[in-house]
């Protein structure tokens, strides 16, 4: 798929790796929709993308809101015609520590942003990609998905449930016979106003070393993964459907051999429990 003049619709628009997919997409000519709860930051995000010539609508939305989404979705078609690819970036990374000592209604505050607002968004847009027979959904993994974050059992588990939606969506979209993709990208360590506020919750490192790391200047910058996902975009085959990339993965090399992706590359929970 090519991005130029196609819609894509960003949440977590505002900052980090949502903004810099948001910029990056309409580099290459595609119309962003930026959509996130925090309007002064949605707007920043578009005067950058207009600065650089390109076109984008703010969608101020809560995501873990059925109505806020559906509204938020009907607004896009109404003003683009269109959905060609949902990015659901945003993300909430609100406790950290034990189970026994955070507290419970913003440790679901973090599934319910994470886990449900990134179904709430696909759940809205696939019936319009399946319509027309094309459309891709993008889902961001994160720690904890694949194996177990020390303090971060909120944000992990609602991450490794997402692979699990993502993974189930494909199989669901094959037994329909669409061509609609779902898969997922996980951005690694990246240094963005989210890792600042969990160096916040956690400045002395008792769960995770997230100060140090951000001392020592390691992480990537959301660039690196807003241009790994225009890649994806824009060389997916059928083989991608249902899978998870890395940020930082060659994906044309991946394309030219689908085999070894299959085998060693596309770390899904599907895989790794051999179903």
């Amino acid at each position: 798929m090519e991005l130029k003049e196609k819609t894509i619709v960003i949440t977590g628009a505002g900052s980090g790796i949502g903004q810099a997919t948001a910029l990056a997409c309409a580099s290459v000519g595609a119309h962003v929709v930026c959509c996130g709860r925090r309007e002064n930051r949605l707007q920043e995000t578009i005067q950058l993308i207009e600065k650089q010539g390109g076109s984008g609508l703010a969608v101020t939305v809560d995501i873990t809101d059925l109505d806020q989404v559906q509204r938020m979705v009907t607004q896009v078609l109404d003003h683009f015609g269109g959905i060609d690819v949902l990015f659901n970036c945003a993300g909430s990374f609100g406790t950290v520590g034990g189970v026994w000592e955070v507290d419970p209604e913003v440790w679901w505050r973090d599934v319910e942003v994470n886990l449900k607002g990134s179904m709430l968004c696909a759940r809205a847009v696939l019936p319009h990609m399946m319509k027309k027979d094309a459309g891709i959904v993008i889902n961001t993994s994160g720690g904890g998905a694949g194996s177990p974050i020390t303090g971060g059992s909120g944000y992990g588990c609602s991450k490794a449930a997402l692979l699990r939606l993502t993974d189930t969506l494909g199989r669901d979209l094959e037994r329909m016979g669409s061509s609609v993709m779902v898969f997922a990208i996980d951005p690694g360590f990246n240094r963005t106003e989210m890792t600042e506020l969990i160096a916040q919750l956690d400045p002395d490192g008792k769960w995770l070393p997230v100060n140090e790391r951000l001392a020592e200047g390691y992480g990537r910058v959301p660039e690196d993964c807003a241009q790994t996902l225009v890649a994806l975009v824009q060389l997916a085959v059928p083989e991608f459907n249902g899978r998870v990339f890395n940020a930082g993965q060659d994906i044309s090399m991946l394309v030219t051999q689908k085999e070894d992706i299959v085998a060693d590359d596309l770390m899904t929970l599907r895989l790794r429990s051999g179903l």
